[in-house]
């Protein structure tokens, strides 16, 4: 893990220092991992320079060559895969199984876009009359910025600059100022791969304001791409306006997880383990709002709370670890607002939970939440199993889609015509049926309403990064 620990900014191909440093901490200890480089204004500016001249030399590159590159960056993320998911479990904390799932997720991303750099194809339009041969072509977008958080702080990263490399632009990346480590030792990779010197830029600051003003006002970036929270996200969007640049948001999320009463219960409750629990329940995809038909409400109930009280909550580095810890205090006093809200207000916890000191935060199941409890309407990211009890198919679709909201939704249902029905009533841009893990690289992910534009992975997030060019020709 130590030889992929980098302290300083990555730009134009070298590491950028600063007299201004602060310290990355490691959520399990609440100690210090290192300290790391504060980029300044002129380091920003430096990276989007070095962003524009590597542009000018991929966008007339072949796609063979940027593929080729991309599957080297891949076979160094895999031969470096527990290293990297050590420095994950350290500086993100989640546990060290998930972190090497990630990795190789986040690798999967970059397998797949160099697969598909070859695949950016035109059209051969029809004409209209004799006398016009009509064609259409895509070109790379230009200099790419991109703001990323900190929960998933390897896939988050792979799975925005390995399209934007596929089709042959350059990327200035400002990742999340808790986890910037695993961002710096994919940019060294990336590097030791062949990437085009300036084509993919690392800035490491906690000053997110000044490095975010300066990346959405700048003319040269012409396609801005953040995931993080829709208040951020439309703040972003403002000041992406003035210059019209192309912008990808995947925003804040509110699942529902809806179990019908036909549903195999055993497969529901396991499924929902890993919607809402993975990760401490720290993704934008976590499963935060549990509807269960009355008539199983007992059973499903009994079945959960075996499984909740089975999880061990610990640093992610030891044996057996379920659940890691928060990612630092305030996300810790959050979840305990959030659930002494609901309790407050009628919810009931199933069991007791233990109190733990530090980031930890053991796993709760509350039954009874309303619409009238904050943590109806919030993103929780913690370990909060909130149940609500419905009667018919017709009252949870109101309900499940009441929220301006529409990330990710999953329900459980052994009937096909209700399959049918619910996935294609859900007001969300991924549906999960009879499966809580949905993520995919080769699949859109992506958000409808305020949980975003556009869409990342699959053919669709290459598309994300190329403009179509129209051509007619006189004959």
């Amino acid at each position: 893990m130590s030889h992929l620990i980098f302290t300083d900014s990555f730009i134009n191909g070298e590491f950028y220092s600063t007299a201004s440093h602060f310290d990355i901490i490691d959520p399990a200890t609440e100690q210090s991992i290192t300290s790391v480089s504060d980029i300044d204004q002129a380091g920003v500016k430096q990276a989007i320079n070095a962003a524009h001249g590597a542009f000018i030399k991929l966008k007339s590159s072949n796609a063979t060559t940027r593929s080729n590159v991309l599957m080297r960056w891949f076979e160094l993320v895999m031969q470096h895969k527990q290293a990297l998911a050590e420095l994950m479990t350290k500086e993100q904390g989640k546990p060290l199984k998930e972190a090497l799932g990630e990795v190789e997720y986040g690798a999967g991303f970059i397998k797949w876009y160099a697969e598909q750099a070859k695949r950016s194809y035109g059209d051969v339009i029809p004409a209209t009359d004799d006398n016009h041969r009509l064609t259409s072509f895509k070109q790379p977008i230009g200099v790419v910025a991109g703001i990323t958080p900190w929960n998933f702080p390897v896939a988050m990263v792979t799975r925005k600059v390995a399209p934007a490399y596929a089709a042959g632009c350059s990327f200035v990346l400002k990742p999340s100022e808790h986890t910037p480590l695993c961002a710096l030792a994919l940019a060294y990779l990336a590097d030791q791969a062949g990437f085009e010197k300036g084509a993919f830029n690392v800035l490491v600051s906690e000053n997110a304001k000044m490095v975010g003003e300066l990346l959405t006002k700048s003319e040269v970036v012409r396609k801005f791409t953040f995931t993080g929270s829709t208040g951020v996200g439309k703040q972003l969007l403002a000041q992406c306006a003035p210059s019209i640049k192309r912008t990808s948001m995947e925003l804040g999320g509110n699942a529902p997880f809806i179990i019908f009463a036909n549903a195999d219960l055993d497969e529901a409750v396991s499924g929902l383990m890993g919607a809402k629990f993975r990760n401490g329940g720290q993704t934008c995809v976590a499963a935060n709002r549990i509807f269960v038909q009355r008539s199983v409400l007992d059973k499903v109930l009994e079945k959960l709370a075996e499984k909740v009280a089975a999880l061990k909550v610990a640093n992610g580095l030891a044996k057996d670890c379920d659940i890691g810890p928060l990612i630092y205090p305030q996300a810790k006093q959050k979840v305990q607002q959030l659930v002494a809200d609901a309790i407050t207000k009628g919810a009931k916890r199933v069991g007791v939970s233990a109190e733990l000191s530090g980031n930890y935060y053991a796993p709760v199941i509350l039954t009874g939440v309303t619409a009238e409890m904050d943590i109806y309407h919030q993103e929780v990211f913690g370990p909060v199993a909130s149940i609500i009890a419905f009667d018919d198919e017709a009252e949870v679709l109101a309900m499940a889609n009441d929220v301006p909201f529409g990330l990710a939704a999953y329900f459980y249902s052994q009937d096909i015509k209700q399959i049918y029905r619910v996935s294609e009533a859900l007001e969300y841009g991924m549906v999960g049926i009879n499966e809580g893990l949905i993520s995919n690289p080769v699949a859109p992910f992506g958000g409808v309403k305020q949980s975003g534009l556009g869409r990342e992975g699959g053919h669709q997030g290459l598309d994300e990064y190329l403009e179509e060019k129209y051509v007619c020709m006189k004959v």
